[in-house]
């Protein structure tokens, strides 16, 4: 029944099923997400702007999958980058797919520029490399489907799992709707200076569903050969901000004459004001934000021999969001690897 249906419905002299349809591969996979926010305003005759700028290390990861014509089981182990966990799932068949990418990172030491009246000239610097105690930590959720037009003449699978072949180039039209969470927390007290620069925000929540047309190609220039693009612009109509705010005590602490006090030492200064800060939670509001373009590309590239294969492809997601005066935008890429024998 699987035999049939990996090639159900299509043109075999386009696309066709290996003669061996047991698969075993060794996957590789490197990832990184960026969050850049932006927050500015004023509080009485002062103004900031403050852009924290969070960026991971590149990941790595290693596993092993073993299935039947694509259907099957792996397993997945981080080796190196950031402290943080990345989990995958898919589901193809010959004209659609969904995919779905759960990332958890943190960072506590982001990229943090700040112009601002509050805080004196000779400190400013001081202020682009924060180290925060504790670190912001930042959770993303993507998942995506597509449907092909012409999954007759060409084929996704062929491309990013390998179970058919594309024996001759097609493209075909595509419609895709792609859903996006994130959750960025940095709101505890120690961070209470970094709550205060951001307007009193300490945690934001995304929402964003978006839909779209684009096209996708498969060019077989070789025997064995393929590579496939895929662009599709998307609009996003659902585009939800939550944000929490928070009063802080950094005001307070400005103004205690231990904050000039020229005969602390950095290690006691330090240790005054991060067991002093203090934030105290202000409620939640939720923003509809308005309409906004995003971009889903994908890029493949495999080899078939014999019973063997070859394959890397990537991925470049890049969302939006904006409302009054704090806007911001995360970008996602990864590249998978893997190498892989048909029994």
């Amino acid at each position: 029944m699987i035999d049939s249906m990996s090639i159900s419905g299509v043109d075999r002299r386009y696309i066709d099923a290996p003669e061996k349809p047991w698969q075993f591969i060794v996957r590789g996979n490197v990832n990184q997400s960026s969050l850049k926010m932006r927050a500015s305003g004023s509080i009485g005759s002062f103004s900031y702007a403050a852009t924290p700028f969070l960026k991971t290390e590149p990941s790595q990861y290693v596993g092993l999958w073993a299935g039947y014509r694509g259907y099957g089981l792996g397993y997945t182990v981080n080796v190196g980058g950031d402290e943080g966990s990345y989990l995958t799932f898919g589901a193809m068949g010959g004209a659609y797919g969904v995919n779905v990418r759960i990332h958890s990172f943190h960072n506590n030491n982001p990229n943090f520029g700040l112009n601002s009246d509050i805080i004196p000239e000779d400190e400013k610097e001081a202020w682009e490399e924060v180290h925060l105690i504790d670190p912001i930590k930042v959770r993303t959720v993507i998942a995506d489907g597509y449907y092909l037009f012409n999954g007759k003449h060409f084929s996704y699978a062929a491309a990013y799992d390998q179970s058919v072949l594309q024996k001759r180039s097609a493209g075909s039209l595509m419609a895709g709707a792609m859903y996006y969470y994130g959750h960025i927390n940095f709101a505890t007290d120690t961070n209470g200076d970094l709550v205060y620069a951001m307007h009193g925000l300490g945690r934001v929540k995304l929402w964003q569903g978006s839909v779209g047309v684009g096209y996708a190609y498969n060019w077989v220039p070789a025997r064995g050969l393929l590579v496939s693009a895929i662009a599709m612009p998307m609009l996003t109509i659902v585009n939800k901000i939550r944000g929490y705010g928070f009063a802080t005590n950094v005001h307070e602490l400005m103004e205690d004459p231990r904050f000039f006090d020229k005969d602390l030492t950095d290690e006691e200064w330090d240790e005054w004001w991060y067991s002093s800060l203090r934030i105290t939670p202000m409620g939640k509001k939720t923003y509809n934000s308005g309409m906004t373009v995003n971009v889903d590309a994908r890029l493949s590239l495999t080899y078939n021999f014999g019973r063997y294969f070859i394959n890397a492809y990537g991925q470049f997601n890049n969302f939006r969001y904006r409302h009054s005066n704090s806007h911001g935008h995360l970008n996602d890429w990864f590249v998978n690897t893997s190498i892989g024998i048909r029994l």
